[in-house]
């Protein structure tokens, strides 16, 4: 069975394979903190949305502690202090 999970994968793919031809001959740098900060905002903004606000619900869906997911909601801008 064809599961929305297993796209993922190939979308991170392409879409790495499409930075990597427009960078060209120049070398990447911290191309991983790079792309967990590029991802992570998308995430936490669907699943916050996904989840109505609801911060215990969004924790434990992305498998985080509430308190956890607090901090990276404000690191991104995503909760007023």
């Amino acid at each position: 069975m064809d599961t929305p999970s297993a796209h993922l994968p190939d979308c991170v793919r392409a879409s790495l394979e499409a930075y990597f031809a427009a960078l060209g001959d120049t070398e990447p740098a911290n191309l991983h903190d790079m792309l967990v900060r590029a991802v992570e905002r998308p995430l936490l903004e669907m699943v916050m949305a996904r989840a109505r606000g609801n911060q215990s619900r969004a924790a434990q869906w992305l498998g985080l502690n509430r308190n956890t997911l607090r901090k990276k909601l404000l690191e991104h801008g995503l909760l007023d202090g």
